[in-house]
């Protein structure tokens, strides 16, 4: 590939995107301020989804930061398999190279229609040198981020195919419903197939539908047509064999509890 991350300008325009409306983020969810990186941001854009942002080749030479929506970052095999990295949330730091002329090792696709704050390397300096708090948040995300990359690593690697499918749904759902504060039912809509599944977790597409199905049977769990429902916390985080650690530092982030059970479950196996 011969683009570049920054050429999202053009790519933003093809793909009938529009300038970041601040105000707009707050249609259907509840109202939040964008936080002070992205009055660096150069270009903010909303992509449709089904839409690359940036493939994989393309040169590194801006900050991508997920403002809205749900992205996939993944890889292609050759013979066309895919597999993928990471479900990114609002927040995520999706792209940075540092290195001058670096190139990206994979791809990010938008899952739904998605706001993106695009800040070019050379505003990053006079960002940081203005306000080292903003760098620090920064820094902070991708450590996050690089967190949960090892975390998957771990459970494609080791554990079975019913932890594996377990573990992603438990960690989408935390990570999702702490960014909707109030919210107390173990429901949610996941705008996943089961083929996303599949690709996150190195399953068959047999094998994730069997997970489920026996998920739904003994009570555990439900994910169907997009809407996924803990049915109990507590078998969920054992089939998941989560570290409750790592789940509550997600929970308590927002210094709220919007999901009492699996609060409670995870705050007794500390």
């Amino acid at each position: 590939m011969s683009g570049s991350v920054i050429d999202a300008r053009t790519i933003s325009t093809r793909r009938s995107t529009i300038a970041l409306d601040q105000h707009s983020l707050a249609t259907g969810r509840q109202s939040a301020a964008l936080p002070p990186t992205d009055r660096y941001a150069t270009y903010d854009r909303e992509i449709k989804a089904g839409a690359d942002l940036f493939r994989l080749g393309d040169k590194g030479e801006a900050l991508y930061r997920l403002v809205d929506g749900w992205v996939v970052l993944y890889n292609l095999m050759e013979d066309g398999r895919r597999q993928i990295l990471q479900f990114a949330l609002p927040g995520t730091v999706l792209a940075f190279l540092p290195m001058r002329d670096a190139v990206m090792n994979y791809s990010a696709q938008a899952l739904t229609d998605v706001i993106v704050g695009i800040i070019p390397h050379a505003k990053l300096g006079r960002l940081w040198k203005d306000d080292p708090e903003i760098g620090m948040q920064l820094v902070n995300q991708i450590s996050q981020d690089r967190s949960l990359a090892y975390d998957h690593i771990s459970s494609v690697g080791r554990r079975s195919a019913r932890e594996r499918v377990a573990h992603l749904l438990l960690e989408l759902f935390l990570r999702s419903r702490l960014r909707w504060p109030g919210h107390r039912s173990e429901e949610m809509q996941l705008p996943l197939t089961q083929e996303h599944i599949g690709d996150a977790t190195g399953l068959t597409g047999v094998h994730v539908n069997r997970v489920l199905r026996d998920l739904r049977r003994e009570g555990i769990a439900e994910f169907h047509y997009r809407k996924l429902r803990i049915l109990n916390p507590d078998k969920l985080v054992d089939v998941a064999g989560i570290d409750p650690h790592v789940a509550l530092s997600w929970i308590n982030q927002t210094g709220s509890q919007p999901i009492p059970q699996l609060h409670s479950t995870l705050a007794k196996r500390q």
